[in-house]
């Protein structure tokens, strides 16, 4: 029998999304934009920050385009889960990652026109772009995927 795990990919989905937008709304109710608490010395800290844009702050201010995209993605990540993530775990979970992140995002963009962002990092001298939890599922969906797909995957080599 093909195994989709709706209840417990639904239950991590929702996790995320719950933790990513918890997380959002602390930072917004107790930190004024700009400010910085340090948690492991100059290495990381929390952020409060505002993003109208994409990952780099790029394509700033273009909501409808976001709106769009998120949508088309979402739906392809419903039908990719159906159709090729049956009975693969891995690939379930980077869907579901990817799909709890993209809408996380998602719900900032329509409710504020922009992101909240607060995790601030620094790997050794470079200031990496502040991030919140759902970029952090989007990132290791991305990489789960690509484990998949390129290290694990039953694809037919022959072909």
């Amino acid at each position: 029998m093909k195994s989709y795990r709706i209840v417990p990919m639904a239950v991590l989905g929702l996790f995320i999304l719950a933790l990513d937008q918890y997380t959002k709304y602390l930072v917004v109710r107790f930190m004024e934009e700009g400010e910085s608490i340090p948690v492991l010395g100059e290495f990381l800290s929390l952020t409060s920050h505002r993003n109208s844009g994409a990952a780099w702050g790029l394509f700033q201010g273009q909501m409808i385009f976001f709106y769009l995209v998120t949508v088309l993605v979402l739906g392809i990540l419903v039908y990719v889960y159906i159709k090729e993530a049956k009975d693969n775990f891995l690939l379930q979970t980077a869907i579901v990652l990817l799909m709890a992140g993209a809408f996380g995002n998602f719900i900032d963009r329509v409710l504020f026109q922009e992101v909240v962002d607060f995790i601030d990092v620094l790997i050794i001298s470079y200031d990496f772009p502040i991030f919140n939890v759902a970029d952090s599922a989007l990132s290791i969906g991305v990489v789960l995927m690509l484990i998949e797909f390129f290290f694990i995957g039953k694809g037919d080599k022959n072909a």
